[in-house]
């Protein structure tokens, strides 16, 4: 049954049209270089199809960082993804394949601790292709500590994506010792793909605001430092429109001068992948705020 199975799915050519790198790997079972693939480090909105049958495999939002040098997912689209047993190599492994077109993947793993699902889909970059979501917008915010912030967010209906990270400093690729230091200017922010049709900007901010102090200067609660300012990178005309109006509407509600700074958005700096829902993973409630 499983060889009629892979025969009736084989029976269609796939893999003609793809260039001698991705027929190695999604026919012939092989391997890209390790931190060689263009997705390796690579977090947008969108969804991750087959490379050789264009069937959906993988959402963005299940995507982390592991750091073993492939893009690594801790979840699979329903019915996406069939596994076998894999025995080369001297050990035994978890092969996934396309459900559609038995294309080569990666392997799977369990157990490692990385994510709460504990799963990792070790997945070839040349296996896959990214589309991205083409209804969703960015905003990026600084309220101090981002992994209080990156919670809220995460948790509100109409946000697919929320990253921890860095902005508006004067270096490239800060590391969060950098940050710490205060040498370069970054603010700790997060940064949404979020549905206007479900959330409006408008509602994003009134929670921005709702969710600390925008009146102390470079400080939330115990937390000091240029990092930890209170700041909103806007990222059309239209979110900076909407900004000016909160902000106005806001300050009547705060008996001290809001301080919040407003920029236009610049390259973001995603964080280390610990600070990656780091509330969650760690079982904490909140930050000290």
């Amino acid at each position: 049954m499983g060889a009629f199975f892979i025969f009736v799915k084989m029976k269609k050519d796939y893999f003609s049209q793809l260039s001698s790198e991705e027929k190695n790997i999604l026919k012939d079972k092989g391997t890209e270089d390790p931190f060689s693939g263009e997705y390796n480090d690579f977090f947008e909105a969108g969804i991750f199809i087959c490379r050789a049958c264009d069937s959906p495999l993988y959402e963005s939002n299940t995507k982390f960082n592991s750091g073993c040098g492939w893009p690594s997912f801790d979840d699979e689209l329903e019915d996406a993804i069939v596994r076998y047993e894999d025995i080369s190599g001297g050990r035994v492994r978890t092969e996934i394949c396309c459900e559609k077109c038995d294309g080569h993947l990666g392997h799977v793993f369990e157990g490692e601790q990385f994510t709460a699902r504990n799963t990792r889909h070790c997945v070839n970059s040349l296996s896959i292709k990214f589309i991205s979501y083409n209804h969703l917008e960015e905003a990026t915010f600084g309220a101090g500590c981002f992994w209080h912030v990156e919670k809220l967010f995460k948790e509100t209906k109409g946000v697919y994506l929320a990253n921890s990270g860095y902005m508006g400093g004067d270096t490239l690729n800060p590391t969060y010792k950098e940050i710490c230091m205060g040498d370069t200017n970054h603010a700790e922010v997060v940064h949404l793909y979020f549905n206007p049709n479900i959330i409006p900007y408008k509602t994003l901010l009134n929670i921005f605001w709702k969710n600390h102090n925008p009146t102390t200067l470079n400080r939330q609660g115990v937390d000091e430092g240029t990092q930890y300012r209170s700041i909103v990178f806007y990222h059309s005309d239209s979110q900076k429109e909407i900004f000016e109006k909160s902000i106005l509407e806001h300050a009547k509600k705060w008996e001290n001068t809001i301080v919040t700074q407003l920029f236009p958005a610049t390259t973001f700096y995603r964080a280390e992948e610990y600070h990656q829902d780091y509330l969650n993973k760690n079982n904490l409630g909140s930050c000290r705020l």
